[in-house]
């Protein structure tokens, strides 16, 4: 049986035990390590030693922390910024979606630590313990001590696969997958390829999660490889969301209303998965509006998307909302009560959709914050909320989402994005990695508000 821990190589949190190794991913990750030994003159892999004070200290290596990192090296030198991330891989997640449904590999979507940490700047390989914002000081497994003038929290948020009973241990059974997991997006993939006869289940958990469309990506696009292999007649697609609505956006749920009537897809409102009996193949989902009730349904195939929650460090930390989520003001990204502690992405309270283009947005209103608060300025940018889900919808397929806090379209291209759009699908699948490889990750993409304001002629 798989045992439960912490995979630093292949997750920040625990899920089951590392099968990584045997994994296609598992070649990129030990070739991370041959790139990581030629590259130790300019990243240290241990704790702090010959220096235990930034200006500036980012915690988290994930997108946002990233993409901080690479604009404030170029704000006050690389020497004076520290990155602190214990994982040697890091990965596009956006693109799991369709790894899970065949369309990508797996080992497309990461890349070594190393090789996206900005040059020079210093890298702590170690996991943060503990943040105490009074003495500016954050405290690593490595039994260092960082101090700093000015701290980025950039922790990501953390999956919770073990607040469904019968998980994570279920995912030693086939027909189930999940895709916001390393370890568990190829069994998605799998489960589908399999697929014979009865219900394709596919969750939404009563909780904040990131990409929030990617629960229904992977259902419209299972959809349509059972319609491309003969199998949809044989097929019961069933969609249990925790949510009142298909879409936050009215504009665009509306839109996917009409795919999922077109396409004979069962929609359960306000259905939260609580349990797998993944021996038996059942997924049992509590009624939200009738407390205590409960419904068990039997499956062929189950995607699993699981409850999410904020980064555990934050704890206690007093850096945290009353729900745990890093506290920062919505428009300027400053925290609430420290003046020096700035957040960004994931683990933020921030009320839009966690995504990697609310990063890209983030990050440049955020570098202006920073550099006003530096200058003893009051932050004169703020960010409206801007986020986007592209909505794959099939094979060759999206509406592109985009929003601000506010609900509101706010869309870059002058056209419907509510349409099925084919460029839309490849920009999903081809250039949007592109970019966050090349663009977000150097600091150089703060997204698409200037090219917004082109396209429609100033108007917006």
């Amino acid at each position: 049986m798989l045992q439960r821990h912490t995979c630093y190589e292949c997750i920040n949190w625990p899920l089951v035990a590392c099968v990584c190794a045997r994994s296609p991913a598992a070649l990129l990750r030990r070739g991370s390590r041959v790139f990581f030994s030629v590259n130790c003159h300019v990243h240290s892999s241990g704790g702090v030693t010959s220096k235990e004070h930034y200006k500036i200290v980012v915690l988290g290596g994930g997108s946002g922390g990233i993409t901080m990192g690479a604009r404030m090296k170029r704000k006050i030198g690389a020497e004076n910024v520290a990155i602190v991330e214990p994982s040697e891989m890091h990965y596009y997640q956006p693109i799991w979606t369709l790894v899970g449904a065949g369309a990508k590999i797996i080992t497309s979507s990461g890349r070594p630590t190393a090789s996206v940490i900005p040059p020079g700047v210093k890298w702590v390989k170690s996991r943060v313990m503990n943040i105490d914002p009074k003495n500016n000081t954050v405290f690593t497994d490595s039994g260092h001590k960082i101090s700093y003038d000015y701290l980025i929290v950039a922790l990501g948020l953390q999956l919770h696969y073990e607040k469904i009973k019968g998980l994570p241990e279920g995912f030693e059974h086939p027909k189930i997958g999940s895709n916001y997991s390393l370890q568990t997006v190829e069994k998605t993939w799998t489960a589908l390829q399999n697929f014979k006869e009865g219900n394709a289940i596919f969750s939404f958990p009563n909780t904040p999660v990131k990409c929030a469309g990617a629960p229904q990506k992977i259902m419209y696009l299972s959809d349509a490889f059972l319609r491309k292999t003969g199998k949809r007649s044989k097929a019961n697609i069933i969609y249990n969301t925790s949510l009142p609505v298909l879409f936050g956006v009215k504009k665009y749920a509306d839109a996917l209303w009409e795919i999922v009537k077109s396409r004979h897809i069962d929609v359960n409102l306000r259905h939260n998965l609580i349990e797998v009996r993944a021996d038996r193949r059942e997924a049992v989902f509590e009624d939200l509006d009738r407390p205590g009730e409960s419904k068990v349904f039997e499956y062929e195939m189950l995607h699993v998307t699981p409850p999410m929650g904020p980064p555990a460090v934050l704890k206690g930390s007093s850096l945290e909302d009353h729900a745990g989520w890093l506290d920062v003001n919505k428009h300027t990204l400053q925290h609430n009560k420290y003046a020096n502690v700035f957040g960004i992405g994931d683990c933020t309270n921030l009320p839009t959709s966690k995504t990697a283009a609310a990063v890209a947005a983030q990050s440049s209103v955020l570098q202006r914050t920073i550099t006003k608060v530096m200058k003893k300025d009051k932050p004169d940018k703020e960010y409206d909320g801007y986020t986007s889900c592209p909505l794959v919808t099939s094979y060759n397929t999206v509406i592109l989402a985009e929003f601000d806090y506010n609900g509101q379209p706010l869309e870059t291209f002058p056209v419907d994005q509510s349409k099925e759009s084919r460029i839309m699908y490849h920009m999903k699948a081809d250039i949007m990695p592109h970019l966050y490889w090349h663009g977000l990750l150097k600091g150089l993409w703060g997204g698409p508000g200037p090219y917004r304001k082109l396209m429609h002629l100033g108007m917006k």
